[in-house]
């Protein structure tokens, strides 16, 4: 019985916590190789993100035919394809914002304006009333002072380096992979919005996430000849920039989505979401062991006030839904790594 229990209790507590650990650094490795492989040769974005969701979808196609055996598959509608064709097309763009943003700016950066994400949500999920603002309820105060304190943590981390000579460091190119960056993670939040509405329509999951893998994976390829007609773009070769693509395709593009759906159904959305920040942390780290990168005030302030400021939505949302009035709204507490590195939708 002792040993019964204890193995119950490493899968119900250990494996969740060490995979979703995991599925941090693994996310923010994969933009530290990136920023690394844009230093040593010239990577086409749009190429880059092609191969990405290329190895994406080939490594997700077993798994969704394993899980249709399992599932009776009503016939979906063409208007619920379209939908879901434009929720590609977002993704897609995010994807394409985040390495540009990356190049321009770093993993920490990128680190930090990922923790924008719920605070978006709930901007879109209340102009669609999807939410509803009330400030005579402590979730809502919550909800909206997180969503401020989000907002200006990223403005700190875009704008400030930290003390120098003339009191302040300003870098342009923080600013630019700031903002692109920021849009990236708006994408994101405003896909959250579109996938909730999508499966109120059609509520399979698995068939949702093969719709959006090929007209993804169509997306990119059409944006990668028409703004990519070097061919020499498109060839690879035995360096980083190969390791790379292969390092995201597999990790972005599959592991860390079969690792979130998992851990989303064994703990929930709220555990899940509360890992997010760790990601700030690892790429401190990884930016100063392997890019060189200085520890710089700015990004150190602004991680800690975004992430007060994203705690402060969580709990709001998590008081939300748990309170005796609770009901469905948008999944502002969703993993949103699969979407947001090019892989698939998260439910």
């Amino acid at each position: 019985m002792v040993g019964g229990e204890r193995r119950r209790c490493i899968y119900r507590d250990v494996l969740p916590f060490a995979a979703m650990v995991m599925v941090e650094f693994m996310i923010v490795g994969g933009n530290t190789l990136f920023k690394s492989a844009t230093a040593q040769g010239s990577i086409n974005s749009y190429v880059f993100t092609f191969y990405v969701f290329l190895l994406g979808f080939f490594f997700l196609l077993p798994c969704l035919f394993i899980l249709n055996r399992r599932t009776t598959i009503p016939p979906i509608k063409f208007s619920i394809v379209v939908k879901i064709f434009l929720l590609s097309v977002l993704m897609y763009l995010s994807q394409v914002f985040g390495y540009i943003g990356l190049k321009y700016g770093s993993p920490t950066l990128s680190s930090i304006m990922s923790n924008l994400s719920p605070a978006f949500t709930f901007m879109l999920a209340f102009f669609f009333r999807m939410e509803t603002i009330d400030f005579r309820t402590y979730t809502t105060r919550a909800k909206v002072t997180g969503t401020i304190v989000s907002i200006a943590g990223a403005l700190v981390a875009m704008l400030y380096s930290g003390p120098t000579r003339s009191t302040y460091s300003f870098s342009l190119n923080s600013v630019i992979g700031g903002v692109l960056l920021a849009s990236q993670y708006f994408l994101v939040a405003f896909a959250l919005v579109a996938q909730a509405k999508i499966m109120l329509s059609y509520p399979i999951d698995i068939m949702v996430v093969f719709v959006f893998s090929v007209s993804g994976l169509f997306v990119a390829g059409l944006a990668g000849l028409v703004m990519a007609r070097d061919s020499d773009a498109w060839k690879l070769k035995l360096d980083v920039i190969l390791a790379t693509t292969l390092y995201m395709g597999f990790t972005s593009g599959f592991l860390t989505v079969v690792i979130q759906i998992w851990t989303l159904r064994k703990k929930g959305p709220v555990y899940v979401a509360m890992f997010k920040p760790l990601t700030i942390v690892i790429a401190i780290v990884m930016g100063v062991l392997f890019l060189g990168d200085s520890l710089q005030f700015g990004s150190v302030a602004g991680g800690m006030i975004i992430t007060i400021g994203f705690y402060g939505v969580v709990w709001g949302k998590a008081k939300e839904e748990s309170g005796p009035s609770a009901q469905t709204t948008v999944p502002l507490l969703q993993p949103h790594h699969a979407i947001e590195d090019g892989g698939s939708i998260v439910f």
